[in-house]
């Protein structure tokens, strides 16, 4: 998909850049873009962020050569990419909808230019039942749009993803915000980050008390790591 972002300059290594186009249907090489720079992440140093770039949205017929093996992989790598040692900052233009709002929804930052609108696809009369779902739903199953799009297909302004925290900012200048949040986001790194993740993740469905373990270990970690710094 040819960029209508104009950034490329600002990225912070071209091998940890993703572009998902959504008006494209899902595909074994989409599947395999995501494992691609899941694995530069993972097996490269440096604090540089992973930025996805999202536009498009899918027309019907979209699902015809579809398998929920196939679905069941694009899942699978979605959350490998949720659960990356660094930073994901999403960058949204336009219509997003489909795999491009797959792949939005799963990254940590997510900076959207006024143009944007959220789209969930719909197919043979109804909405796709995807983890685009799930995750809408963490956002707030009682919100009205939130309701209208996942039931209806209803679309999903600007305004209204950044009133309820679907998108972290909405700017005209990309690059500016892209490489302000590059430098705030990469204080945290490796399995730190990860672990904060997870305890966000988790609190949504987790009690008190089952939680209470899990964080006082992370805090055990975390005195620990500081003590080990300071001894040295």
């Amino acid at each position: 998909m040819n960029s209508p972002f104009g950034i490329e300059a600002q990225l912070a290594a071209e091998d940890l850049a993703l572009r998902i186009d959504g008006s494209k249907p899902l595909s074994a090489e989409a599947v395999a873009a995501v494992t691609a720079v899941c694995d530069n992440a993972e097996d490269r140093a440096g604090q540089a962020p992973v930025i996805v770039q999202v536009s498009g949205t899918p027309t019907e017929p979209w699902t015809e050569d579809l398998s929920v093996s196939l679905v069941s992989k694009w899942e699978r790598a979605l959350r490998r990419l949720e659960r990356l040692p660094r930073p994901t900052i999403a960058i949204a233009v336009g219509d997003c909808g489909g795999i491009a709002l797959d792949a939005l929804l799963a990254t940590d930052y997510r900076i959207a230019t006024g143009s944007v609108c959220l789209t969930m696809p719909v197919n043979n009369g109804a909405t796709w039942p995807g983890m685009a779902v799930y995750r809408l739903a963490n956002h707030g199953v009682f919100a009205a749009a939130i309701r209208r799009a996942v039931l209806f297909g209803t679309p999903i302004e600007a305004a209204d993803a950044l009133s309820m925290h679907l998108v972290d900012e909405v700017t005209e200048d990309v690059a500016d915000s892209l490489a302000r949040t590059a430098e705030r986001t990469g204080a945290v790194q490796g399995s730190e980050l990860a672990i904060r993740r997870q305890l966000m993740l988790d609190a949504t469905t987790t009690g008190f008390e089952e939680a209470l373990g899990a964080h006082l270990a992370a805090c055990d970690r975390t005195l620990r790591r500081a003590a080990s710094e300071a001894a040295a």
